[in-house]
């Protein structure tokens, strides 16, 4: 956590730097910003730390000591799944109730914080609100304070008037404020003025009067009094998806689809109705009393002049209604990637307690194979686990905002694809396997090579050979591992040969469970 808050200082540090705030302010911005963060620490931890205990379990040889009293891997694990459990319905209360309400938090507080001073507001490439009837865009700030600016452009409104209707264009523009005036000046120097005239008379209005100028100096006092009086506790933003619950977030869900439907429906019938289609035999009156004398080419039936103003008719509306399916085609990807982020948005309150349940799955297991505990490949091994995880989930719900895979698949396919791997490593972990079987490619190469008496088998472990016969290898075959260990320390009273024995500790030796397990479990010792 301390990491993953740590960015996001760096993060917001334009926006909470040279701003005067209060530590307090400060330490609320960084506990709201904290709840959104846990469902990428939670997973993550769960997945470190649970390869790094059964990891060291399995280092110093606790799991050989509990599987020689007769505590399998499942009932050393109970407790722990069932803490694990526990923590993921947690998780899904606190992805429910507790996230939605600090981003109402954050999101309010990082606006307020963004009033108090303005200037500072003012970013390269991209317009920026100082107030609220006042943006302004400029290519790029430079000098000691960034007090100077470059290729302005400025959108002012006026107060009774829904719009922009003055612009004004800068080729180059300077900062000029004192700490105790609450007065912005900005003095803009070669630059052009256009507004849109309102009259009074709605006759004048048709005419839409416009006013523009040049100038060489232009200087634009703005008053920020208003703003020295900000309530940093003030929530104006409260209908994000991100501050939405599952309640919440169903019913927007259902509500954006019912209108995003009708709106296609509504946008269908205005074109049909649009194109007004007739029978032709309703338009033979308005060519001719007589069908035929009409022509195969309808134009034809015109004269020149009035084919002209057909085709041009025809082009206007054709370019019209070109125009008009580009908007609406944009539209839709707005409304389509918004309704997405609501769904991706409600599946996610349940993929935390699931990912915490699979990741321990998967790390859990993992620890108990490679046998390394600590702070070294284990750390490594779960890192790049989770970054798998979180990558895919990342492409696959950028890839559902433009509807290219569903908002369902997009949000679970990371867990689709990591849950197959937490049930291999269980198994091969539960029966005591590594996380590859070494000897599927070399057993055909034995075949092939190895020279075999008939009715024999001839192997070696270590620094031993054995042979035994073909019934014999059958019957240890059969043998589970428990049964191999009895065949290791009690092959005399079971009337077993030596070769027997050290074609057990082979097979022991294949399943991961080496000689030095079996000296510390009590099951070998080094006599005939």
């Amino acid at each position: 956590m301390f990491i993953f808050v740590l960015q996001s200082v760096w993060l917001y540090i334009q926006e909470l730097a040279g701003r005067a705030l209060d530590f307090d302010v400060i330490l609320k911005f960084l506990l709201f910003a904290m709840p959104s963060l846990v469902t990428l620490v939670l997973p993550l931890s769960v997945l470190l730390t649970s390869i790094m205990t059964f990891g060291n379990f399995a280092e110093n040889y606790e799991f050989a000591a509990m599987k020689s009293t007769g505590i399998s891997l499942q009932r050393a694990m109970k407790s722990v799944i069932y803490f694990v459990i526990f923590l993921a319905v947690g998780s899904f209360l606190f992805a429910n109730h507790v996230i939605p309400a600090s981003q109402i938090e954050f999101r309010n507080l990082r606006r307020n914080i963004g009033k108090l001073k303005p200037a500072m507001l003012i970013r390269s490439g991209q317009f920026n609100e100082i107030t609220d009837d006042f943006n302004m865009r400029v290519a790029e700030k430079y000098g000691e304070r960034d007090q100077y600016l470059r290729d302005i452009v400025i959108h002012q409104a006026e107060k009774g008037r829904l719009g922009n209707y003055t612009v004004i264009i800068a080729s180059k523009g300077e900062l000029i404020s004192s700490i105790d005036s609450p007065t912005l000046s900005l003095k803009l120097t070669d630059g052009n003025y256009y507004t849109e005239v309102q009259k009074k008379d709605y006759r004048e209005r048709k005419k839409e009067p416009f006013a523009k100028s040049y100038f060489e100096t232009y200087t634009l006092n703005i008053d920020l009094s208003e703003l020295d009086a900000i309530d940093l506790d003030d929530k104006d933003i409260s209908n994000s998806y991100q501050m939405m619950n599952i309640f919440l977030l169903d019913s927007s869900i259902t509500e954006l689809s019912k209108r995003y439907t009708d709106d296609r429906n509504l946008f269908s019938e205005k074109y049909i109705n649009k194109a007004n289609l007739a029978p032709l035999d309703s338009l033979y009156t308005g060519i001719t009393s007589k069908k035929e004398e009409i022509k195969e080419a309808l134009l034809d039936n015109y004269e020149v002049k009035d084919r002209v103003r057909i085709l041009e008719i025809a082009k206007s509306n054709l370019n019209n209604t070109i125009a008009d399916l580009e908007n609406r085609k944009n539209k839709i990807k707005v409304d389509t990637k918004r309704l997405s982020k609501f769904e991706v948005s409600l599946h996610e309150k349940y993929i935390l307690g699931v990912s915490c349940i699979l990741l321990f799955f998967v790390g859990a297991p993992l620890g108990a194979i490679i046998r390394k505990g600590g702070l070294g490949l284990p750390i490594v091994i779960g890192v790049v686990l989770f970054l798998t995880f979180h990558f895919i989930g990342i492409f696959a719900k950028n890839s559902s905002e433009d509807n290219s895979i569903s908002p369902f698949i997009a949000s679970w396919l990371s867990t689709f694809i990591l849950f197959p791997l937490g049930i291999y490593l269980t198994y091969r972990a539960t029966t005591d396997q590594g996380i590859f079987d070494v000897d599927i490619v070399p057993k055909p190469l034995k075949k092939l090579f190895a020279k075999r008496k008939k009715g024999t088998t001839i192997s070696t472990t270590v620094d031993r050979t054995y042979v035994i016969t073909e019934n014999e290898k059958k019957l240890l075959d059969s043998f589970s591992s428990n049964k191999l260990k009895d065949v290791v320390k009690n092959y005399k009273e079971l009337t077993y040969s030596h070769n027997m024995r050290l074609a057990a500790i082979d097979r022991l030796d294949q399943l991961g469970i080496t000689l030095e397990h079996l000296k510390v479990q009590g099951y070998y010792q080094d006599r005939i």
